[in-house]
C-alpha cells in the first residue's frame, strides 16, 4: 500500500475530499460499486461524449450535484467552473435525474477549499464552504423530498458489528417498502442503542414525526427513558434530549412526544380512554410476567372511539417482541397499519417470525455474542434436597403457621393429623424454611469451594448474585433465611444490605438495581420478575433458581441476566476480591435447566374481557345483573370449592364459611347454573332497572360484605409455612453441560492435530521438547476457538466427568496459571496418559534424578542455577538460551559462567526432559 509520501498531489487531494464527503454523510464508491438507493459519491461518474466528472453524487439513484477535484495547489478558477458545469448538462441518458437534462448542484474542491454553486438559482454564484453538504442539505437547496434518500452513510465506528449490520439492513428494508423488521440480537448486544440509532435518523433525516417504543415492562421504561435521552451520536454530538422531546406515557399529553416510550397495556389504556393511573408500577410488572407463566387470553377489543389516529406514530419499535402481544395485544399494533416496525429479541418465537413477514434484518445469537466477547457462557450448578425433588409432610401436632394472601393475616394452630404435600405445592401454598434453609447453605458452601475456589474466601464479598423466587411472600422467605445462613459467617453480623428484595413491595426498584450494580455491601438480590428481563448488571456473576419457569423465552431471559461481560478492573471495583469474569454460573434448586420448555402462543380469538372476582362482585353490586357476570360468579364459586372440599390444610376455610354464612360458595353455583340453563329468567335490561328475578338469586350474598370478603380471601389462597427438616441429595456441575463441553474441546484438538506444533508433538509422540512459545500459541488458539477454553475451566470439566479417580483435583490456588498443564491435558484427551495429573505432582522427585543422572556430580551453585530454570520450566515450558537472557538476563548469566554456553544449551535440553516427563 502506498504511503502518503508516494502519492501525487491530485491522489492526496482525493483522499481529503473522500474524507470530507465521508463526513457529510456520504459513501464514496467506484462505479462498479454503485448500489441502487443509498446516498453515494461516485468516482470517475461516466458522463456524455465519454467524458468523466470526479464525482457524481447520486440520492435514490438520481444525479443530484458534480464535484470537479484539483490538486491543493490549484485555486478552482473560471476554467474549474467551466468543467464541471459543463458535466452538470451533459449526463448520460441512462441516469436518472432530479431536475430534467441537468444535474443542478455543483462543487468545486481541493482538499483545502470547498466552493458550491446551485445551477438552479441563475443568480447565483460560487461561495465557500466550511464543510461538504449532507444529503439532507442538497435535497432541501433543491427544493426535493425523498422518503429515505437523505440518510447518511452509517460511521461504523463506535458500533457492534451486529448493530452496524443491523441498521444497515434495517434502512435497506425500508428503501424497499417492507414495513415489519425483525432483529435477532443477544441479550446484552445493545438493543436499545440500536434502537436510539435507528429513532434519530429516522427523526432527523426523514419525515418520521414521532416514535413511539413499547416495552414489556414499567422498569424497563424508565431505563429506556434514560438511554434515549443520553444518546449523543448526533451530528452535533448533543443529547437526544436537547433535540427531542422524550416522553414515558403518564399522561395522556405524552403520546405528543417526539419519542414516547409506553408498555403496550398503558398504551392500550390510553387509546380507550382509560384513565392512566401512577399506581405501583413495579406490582404491574411483577403480574405480567405472571400471565406470561399462565396459558393465554383473549384478545383484546380496541372499539371504534380510539383517542390516537391511526397515523399518529410514523416508526414504532417493539422492545422484547417475542412476547404474546402478537396474540391479546396484536389490535393495538394492527391499529397504526402504516407504521415501520421494529421488533427487537434475543428469544423469537414461531409467531414473532410470522408477525414480521420473516424479514429478519440481522440474527446475532447468543454464541456469537461469546465468541466475541460480548457475553460470557453459563456454566449449571445444581442443587437437589429431598423436599424440592419429593416433598414432604407436616407431622401430627406439629404448628402450623398460616398467612392469607388477601391481607397478610397471618394465624397458627397444630395439625391434627399428618399431611403430605408434593413438590408442585412447595413455596406456593406450602413453605417450608428449612428446605430454603437447606438449599442457601449448599450454595454458600459451594462458593469458595466448587465455584469460585481461586478466589480469597472473604465474605462480605462472595460473588453478586440474584435469585429467582416464585412471589413476594417466597422472596421474603430466602431474604430472611439467607441472613440466618449466612450469619455464622459474619462474627459481627450480617451486613444490612448484604441481601435485599427487589420486588413491588420493596421500594424504588430502579434504585435498588442501581446499588446491585454498584453497591460493595448488596452481593444477593431476590426478585420475582422485576429483574427478569432487559435489567443490565454486569458484576452478576451468579443466577439462581428457586422457581422453576415453563416458558423458554422467559427462562432465556432470565439467566441473561448474568451474562454480561465486564472488565477485571471494573468487576473489582465491586467484587474486590474476584480475578475476572470468564462464565457466570446457573444455581439450579429447582430442576429449571432439566425439563423441556414450551414456546408461548398466541391467544385464540374472541373479544371477550374478563373481570376478576372483585370486580365481578362490584359490577354485581351495582345491580348489573348480566348473564356473564352471572356466569363468572358461578365460575368462580364453583373453582373455589373445589379447590377446598377435602383439602388437608386449607379445607377448614370452607368449612368455616359454610359455618359462618349458612350454605356453600357451590350452592350458589348451582343456584346460578339452574337459573341460566332452564332459561328461567327474565332478560337483563340495564343497571338502570329492577332485575329483581336476578338479582334474587344472589341478593344475600351480594348484601353480606362479611361473606364476599370471606370468599375473596379464599380465591386468594393461604400460605403455610411449615420447618420440617431437608436435606441434599445432589450439590453439584451439571455434567451434561460439561459432557458437550469436552465434546468441543476434543474436536478441536483432533481437527487441529496436525496444524498445531504442540499438538502434533504429543499426538505423535515424538521426542521434541515442547516450548514456551508453543504453548502460548496453543493457549491463544483455543481462547481465539472458544473464550471458555481455558485451562482452568477444561481440567474442571473433565473432573465433574471423572468416574474412575482418574483426575486429580487442580489446585487452583497454589499452582494457578501452570502453562504447562495445557500438556497434561492434551495427553489425556489424546488418551496418552490414563490419568489427568498436574505437572506439579512429582516435580521435586524428578529433578532430583536429573540431578543424579550425571556420572559427574553438580557443584551446589550449578545445582542451583538449574533448580531455578527448572522452575520456569515446570510452569511455562521449556526454554532456550535466548528466552532465558529475556526472562532473567543474571540467571543466564549465573548459568554461563557456572557451565559455559554449550554446556549450559544441552544441560537445559538434559532437564527439559526430566521435567516435561508425563506426571
Amino acid at each position: 500500500m502506498e504511503t502518503d509520501n508516494n502519492l501525487l498531489p491530485e491522489q492526496k487531494a482525493r483522499l481529503k475530499i473522500d474524507k470530507q464527503l465521508n463526513r457529510a454523510g456520504w459513501d464514496v464508491v467506484s462505479r462498479d460499486e454503485y448500489v441502487p438507493g443509498h446516498a453515494l459519491a461516485v468516482r470517475e461518474g461516466l458522463m456524455q461524449g465519454n467524458t468523466e466528472s470526479d464525482y457524481l453524487l447520486f440520492i435514490d439513484n438520481k444525479a443530484i450535484a458534480v464535484i470537479e477535484a484539483k490538486r491543493e495547489e490549484n485555486e478552482l478558477g473560471e476554467d474549474v467552473a467551466a468543467q464541471a458545469e459543463g458535466y452538470c448538462t451533459h449526463p448520460q441518458s441512462w441516469y436518472g435525474l432530479w431536475t430534467r437534462d441537468l444535474i443542478p448542484l455543483v462543487y468545486l474542491a481541493n482538499g483545502k477549499k470547498i466552493l458550491f454553486k446551485n445551477l438552479l438559482d441563475p443568480d447565483s454564484d460560487y461561495v465557500e464552504l466550511s464543510e461538504m453538504h449532507s444529503p439532507k442539505k442538497m435535497l432541501r437547496l433543491t427544493g426535493q423530498k425523498s422518503p429515505y434518500g437523505a440518510l447518511p452513510r452509517i460511521e461504523r465506528k463506535g458500533l457492534r458489528d451486529c448493530q452496524f449490520k443491523a441498521e444497515e439492513a434495517l434502512e435497506d428494508s425500508l428503501r424497499a417498502g417492507r414495513k415489519k423488521n425483525l432483529a435477532v440480537l443477544a441479550t446484552g448486544s445493545g438493543k436499545t442503542y440500536l434502537a436510539c440509532l435507528a429513532s434519530y435518523r429516522l427523526l432527523n433525516y426523514t419525515d418520521t414525526r414521532r416514535i413511539l417504543f413499547l416495552v414489556d415492562r414499567n422498569n424497563l421504561a424508565r431505563q429506556t427513558e434514560s438511554e434515549f435521552s443520553l444518546f449523543d451520536r448526533t451530528e452535533k454530538n448533543q443529547p437526544m434530549s436537547d433535540l427531542y422531546e422524550i416522553r414515558r406515557l403518564r399522561h395522556e399529553a405524552d403520546a405528543n412526544g417526539d419519542i414516547c416510550i409506553s408498555t403496550i397495556q398503558k398504551l392500550f389504556a390510553l387509546l380507550t380512554d382509560q384513565t392512566l393511573t401512577d399506581g405501583n408500577e413495579d406490582q404491574e410488572d411483577e403480574q405480567y410476567t405472571a400471565d406470561e407463566e399462565k396459558t393465554a387470553e383473549e384478545k383484546i377489543d380496541l372499539g371504534n372511539d380510539l383517542k390516537l389516529k391511526p397515523d399518529h406514530f410514523q416508526f414504532i419499535i417493539v422492545d422484547e417482541c417475542h412476547r404474546s402481544i402478537y396474540g391479546k395485544w396484536k389490535a393495538v399494533l394492527d391499529y397504526f397499519k402504516d407504521a415501520v416496525i421494529l421488533g427487537l429479541t434475543a428469544t423469537p418465537t414461531p409467531e414473532a417470525y410470522s408477525f414480521f413477514n420473516n424479514n429478519i434484518i440481522e440474527q446475532y445469537t447468543y454464541d456469537d455474542s461469546v465468541v466475541d466477547g460480548v457475553n460470557v457462557p453459563a456454566r449449571i450448578y445444581r442443587i437437589s434436597t429431598q423436599v424440592t425433588e419429593h416433598g414432604g409432610q407436616i407431622q401430627k401436632g406439629k404448628e402450623i403457621r398460616e398467612t392469607a394472601r388477601a391481607k397478610g393475616k397471618q394465624d397458627s394452630y397444630i395439625a391434627d393429623h399428618t399431611v403430605e404435600y408434593g413438590s408442585e405445592n412447595l413455596d406456593r401454598s406450602i413453605v417450608n424454611v428449612d428446605q430454603i434453609r437447606t438449599v442457601l447453605a449448599a450454595y454458600r458452601d459451594a462458593i469458595y469451594n466448587d465455584l469460585y475456589p481461586s478466589r480469597e474466601p472473604r465474605w462480605e464479598y462472595i460473588p453478586k448474585t440474584l435469585i429467582f423466587a416464585k412471589n413476594d411472600y417466597h422472596a421474603g422467605q430466602i431474604v430472611a433465611m439467607a441472613k440466618e445462613v449466612f450469619a455464622e459467617k459474619f462474627p459481627n453480623g450480617v451486613p444490612d444490605r448484604f441481601v435485599q428484595k427487589i420486588t413491588y413491595s420493596s421500594g424504588d426498584s430502579n434504585a435498588l438495581i442501581r446499588e446491585l450494580r454498584t453497591d460493595k455491601e448488596f452481593r444477593i438480590a431476590v426478585t420475582v420478575t422485576l429483574v427478569a428481563t432487559g435489567t443490565d448488571v454486569k458484576p452478576l456473576e451468579v443466577v439462581m433458581f428457586m422457581k422453576d419457569v415453563r416458558s423458554d423465552t422467559l427462562y432465556t431471559q432470565m439467566k441473561g441476566r448474568g451474562c454480561r461481560t465486564i472488565s477485571d478492573d471494573k468487576l473489582k471495583e465491586v467484587t474486590p476480591n474476584a480475578d475476572g469474569k470468564d462464565c457466570f454460573y446457573i444455581v439450579d434448586a429447582v430442576g429449571v435447566t432439566e425439563h423441556e420448555k414450551y414456546i408461548p402462543k398466541p391467544a385464540p380469538g374472541g373479544k371477550k374481557k374478563f373481570l376478576n372476582l372483585e370486580q365481578v362482585l362490584e359490577h354485581l353490586a351495582h345491580n348489573e345483573g348480566s348473564d356473564e357476570n352471572l356466569i363468572l360468579l358461578r365460575d368462580y364459586c364453583a373453582t373455589i370449592s373445589n379447590r377446598y372440599e377435602n383439602h388437608p390444610i386449607f379445607g377448614r376455610h370452607l368449612e368455616e364459611f359454610i359455618h359462618q354464612f349458612g350454605y356453600d360458595p357451590r350452592s350458589l353455583a348451582e343456584k346460578i347454573n339452574t337459573a341460566l340453563s332452564t332459561q328461567s329468567l327474565p332478560p337483563y335490561l340495564g343497571p338502570s332497572n329492577a332485575n329483581t328475578a336476578r338479582m334474587n338469586l344472589i341478593t344475600p350474598f351480594i348484601m353480606d360484605l362479611e361473606a364476599r370478603r370471606k370468599l375473596l380471601e379464599l380465591q386468594k389462597g393461604y400460605v403455610v409455612t411449615t420447618d420440617d427438616s431437608d436435606r441434599v441429595l445432589y450439590s453439584g456441575f451439571s455434567k451434561e453441560s460439561a459432557r458437550t463441553y469436552i465434546q468441543n474441546f476434543e474436536k478441536y484438538l483432533d481437527d487441529h492435530r496436525d496444524s498445531l506444533e504442540a499438538l502434533r508433538i504429543i499426538y505423535n509422540a515424538e521426542d521434541t521438547q515442547i516450548t514456551h512459545s508453543m504453548l502460548i500459541e496453543l493457549r491463544d488458539r483455543l481462547l481465539m476457538e472458544n473464550p471458555p477454553f481455558r485451562i482452568k475451566q477444561i481440567w474442571k470439566n473433565y473432573k465433574l466427568l471423572d468416574t474412575a479417580g482418574n483426575v486429580d483435583d487442580p489446585d487452583d490456588k497454589e499452582n494457578a496459571g501452570v502453562l504447562t498443564d495445557l500438556i497434561q491435558i492434551v495427553r489425556y484427551a489424546y488418551k496418552k496418559t490414563p490419568k489427568l495429573t498436574g505437572m506439579m505432582k512429582g516435580y521435586s522427585q524428578r529433578l532430583n534424578l536429573y540431578y543424579g543422572q550425571h556420572q559427574r556430580t553438580l557443584t551446589a551453585d550449578q545445582m542451583e542455577v538449574m533448580r531455578q530454570i527448572a522452575d520456569y520450566v515446570i510452569r511455562d515450558g521449556a526454554i532456550s538460551m535466548g528466552e532465558l537472557n529475556e526472562v532473567n538476563t543474571d540467571l543466564w548469566r549465573e548459568g554461563v559462567i557456572q557451565f559455559g554456553a554449550p554446556v549450559l544449551k544441552e544441560e537445559m535440553n538434559i532437564l527439559a526432559k526430566f521435567i516435561l516427563k508425563a506426571a
